[in-house]
């Protein structure tokens, strides 16, 4: 496994292997790496003759500087992960290698923006569009796969490369799962032992509210029943639980849904700080 820190040795190598003829499966990510991350390196492996992960935490879609001061940074454990995975080759680079100067290009994703997480992450979406348009063009995947509890951020990209003509293929991969159902992200290790404990309790939120709309209860209810579930639990309270959004939205295009579920896949999508931490997860069907 090679791992390299600028962008010249990662492209001199990637070209050499290209003209040979090999794919290249890639998985942008930002280190702190769990099996989640690691299923979709194994499936890079699988689909393509090379798998490259990139590490790196990327400033510009942090609108919160403690957030992305306290981003866990553990790039040793994260290659000991990869190395026996059948990962080739690492990029990570600092980010002077990767912003030389500040980027001055704005991208504009529409609707697709302007809710859930680009509602209260603002220029979130702008800075995860400039990184990954980036790293395509170092890297010139032929595939890249991203995990579906970054829903919208799946659908933004996707978006980039369908009207920037990317070519390659984005490959949607299912959320992994702690056995009590947390999703597994990065930002659980910040999670104390209590909030550990209590955050579970969000995939079971997600899972009384499909239960609520498959019903046929309108979605106002069904945000009600998830409030209620939420405010009888005295334990959120200690723990300092705070929901930020509980949406259903259509897969499509991520609006939401203003009164029952119709034909077509639905999304429902929350994000909560629980201890200080911001988790997201969310359930199509």
């Amino acid at each position: 496994m090679f791992i390299f820190n600028t962008i010249s040795e990662t492209q001199q190598y990637l070209k050499a292997q290209q003209r040979a003829g090999k794919t290249i499966g890639f998985v942008p990510t930002m280190g702190a790496l769990h099996a989640g991350h690691i299923s979709l390196i194994e499936r890079a492996k699988t689909e393509n003759d090379l798998a490259v992960c990139s590490i790196f935490v990327n400033p510009t879609q942090f609108n919160n500087p403690d957030d992305l001061k306290k981003y866990p940074r553990t790039l040793e454990r994260d290659c000991e992960m990869l190395l026996p995975m059948g990962c080739d080759i690492v990029f990570a680079p600092s980010a002077e290698e990767m912003y030389p100067s500040l980027p001055q290009l704005k991208m504009d994703f529409g609707t697709l923006e302007t809710v859930m997480e680009g509602k209260f992450r603002p220029g979130h979406f702008n800075g995860v569009g400039i990184v990954v348009s980036k790293l395509f063009n170092i890297v010139k995947p032929d595939k890249a796969y991203f995990g579906l509890k970054d829903l919208q951020q799946v659908a933004v990209i996707r978006r980039m490369v369908q009207e920037l003509s990317f070519d390659l293929e984005i490959i949607p991969c299912l959320t992994l799962r702690e056995t009590d159902g947390l999703a597994m992200s990065s930002r659980n290790t910040r999670l104390s032992s209590e909030a550990r404990a209590l955050a579970p309790q969000i995939y079971k939120a997600l899972n009384l509210a499909k239960e609520k709309l498959q019903n046929g209860v309108s979605v106002i209810e069904m945000q009600a029943a998830v409030n209620e579930y939420f405010a009888h639990n005295p334990e959120f309270e200690r723990a300092d639980f705070r929901m930020e959004y509980f949406e259903a939205a259509d897969f499509d295009t991520l609006l939401p849904i203003e009164a029952k579920i119709a034909d077509g896949k639905t999304a429902l999508c929350i994000a909560a700080f629980l201890g200080g931490v911001r988790l997201i997860d969310n359930i199509v069907f």
